[in-house]
């Protein structure tokens, strides 16, 4: 486990990028904490560290936000927090994003653990004074050995 302190939003930006350039495989990253606690800002950055060039929107009201043109292997967005029970990600396809070689970044994941596979990463945001706590753990430590906070 690794935590750091992120002092702003392109801290937190800047630490997306880091991992998501460094994920080579596919992977379950959950992304845990309060409201603005900034899990879609962390998504944002790892998306760009893909390779993702435009906007990037929270998924609350789609759940899902698919992008599937990046390197190597696409990324899915969810965002669990409007869920109305864990049984509706077997009507979102859930199924069908674990069947392929892919990224699924998971927003709110707690709304679902019953319905959702291990993950091969757990992020937690927390609002601190002056900026963000993170907590990382992979199963990979090396996926995290040097980041830069």
């Amino acid at each position: 486990m690794q935590t750091g302190f992120l002092a702003d939003e392109e801290k937190t930006l800047a630490l997306g990028e880091q991992l998501g350039r460094r994920i080579k495989t596919s992977a379950v990253v959950y992304l845990s904490g309060e409201l603005g606690a900034g899990k879609t800002t962390f998504s944002r950055g790892f998306l760009r560290g893909r390779g993702h060039t435009g906007s990037v929107k929270s998924p609350t009201y789609t759940i899902v936000e698919p992008y599937e043109t990046l390197l190597e292997m696409p990324v899915f967005h969810l965002d669990l927090y409007r869920l109305g029970s864990p049984d509706e990600l077997a009507y979102l396809g859930l199924e069908d994003y674990l069947s392929r070689e892919a990224v699924l970044l998971i927003e709110w994941p707690e709304r679902a653990l019953s319905h959702l596979p291990p993950p091969t990463m757990q992020i937690t945001l927390t609002s601190e004074i002056g900026g963000r706590g993170i907590r990382l753990r992979a199963n990979d430590a090396e996926v995290l050995h040097g980041l830069v906070f």
